[in-house]
């Protein structure tokens, strides 16, 4: 059995359930509409959001009708704005699949996107789930917050080691946070106890997206994922961040200058990729991952009483940084 089918298990009759209360949420009288979201759920991958949702819940007990409400209300608020960010980023694949944009053009995307969003808004308004609505979309307010934020910097490269941390924790980790909180919310948690598990969800969220990181450098995958699309989209990651401050300034306005006029070549990325691993910052982003992952189980183990569904949270954890792709 798959490291991810056994880390389901606790849950596994809840997330089946889940699939189809979700498929039924994203139903339409238009046909276009209909044709489209059918294609969304078809395309599902690992479904990772709501699996931190129902093992955060089962932590506190029984799953309730409040978990699917807010698995729901993750993933219809999340896949708006991942057929907003295709269309914002010109992308025309995601997970291997046409984006959106890339089979119905973007206009008929972004008002999917907009469904999508108002889907969400209607089963929190309907369920009365107005705690789980205020979680998920302050995380979709920091999401879009942190995007803007890298977008800023992007120009002249200006993201040091702090501002790095704070657009990853807007950007990737809000939603793994808002994940875990509401599932303990749902599961009739305190604020005391929501507010643990979301500061845990953001631990998980950026050692999450370190190893993303790290896959840039050809580290950690076998799926043949490209490298260097963050050097050639001119991102500066934790791994480059730190080797540009482990060399004198000549060297780092060198490189700098090299990424900002050349970034589109594949001779700059060989380059600089061989100066983020002779400049120490694989083992610096890798050594920053571990750590957080470690503190992210430290705190699930003093938080939250030991259980089944804890311990496979546990492995989660550690499934997000050992993954593949």
């Amino acid at each position: 059995m798959a490291e991810i089918d056994l880390i389901k298990r606790p849950v596994s009759a809840e997330m089946k359930e889940f699939e189809r209360i979700f498929r039924d949420s994203m139903k339409s009288k238009v046909p276009l509409l209909d044709k489209i979201t059918h294609y969304i759920v078809k395309r599902k991958g690992k479904q990772m959001r709501p699996l931190f949702i129902f093992l955060s819940a089962k932590m506190m007990g029984d799953i309730t009708p409040s978990t699917y409400h807010a698995a729901s209300l993750i993933e219809l608020l999340h896949t708006a704005t991942l057929v907003h960010d295709d269309v914002v980023d010109d992308a025309y694949e995601r997970r291997g699949f046409f984006s959106i944009n890339a089979l119905w053009k973007n206009k008929v995307a972004v008002l999917v996107g907009d469904y999508l969003l108002s889907k969400g808004l209607m089963l929190a308004v309907e369920k009365s789930e107005f705690k789980l609505l205020e979680l998920v979309t302050n995380a979709v307010k920091s999401m879009s917050e942190g995007e803007l934020l890298q977008m800023e910097k992007a120009r002249n490269l200006g993201v040091n080691e702090e501002v790095y941390f704070e657009i990853i924790k807007q950007k990737t980790a809000a939603l793994i946070a808002a994940c875990c909180a509401t599932g303990v919310a749902s599961g009739g948690a305190d604020e005391a106890t929501v507010n643990k598990a979301h500061e845990i969800g953001i631990d998980i969220g950026v050692a999450f997206q370190i190893k993303d990181d790290l896959f840039d450098y050809g580290l950690g995958t076998k799926v043949g994922k490209p490298v260097g699309i963050d050097i050639k989209e001119k991102k500066l990651t934790l791994p480059l961040i730190h080797a540009l401050e482990n060399v004198s300034r000549s060297e780092k306005r060198r490189i700098i200058k090299l990424i900002k006029n050349h970034h589109s070549k594949n001779s700059t990325v060989a380059e600089v990729t061989q100066f983020v691993f002779d400049n120490g910052g694989i083992d610096y982003a890798t050594t920053w991952m571990n750590k957080l992952s470690e503190q992210a189980k430290s705190k699930l183990k003093e938080s939250f009483t030991e259980s089944e569904a804890r311990d496979s949270l546990i492995r989660l954890v550690d499934y997000t940084i050992n993954r593949t792709k």
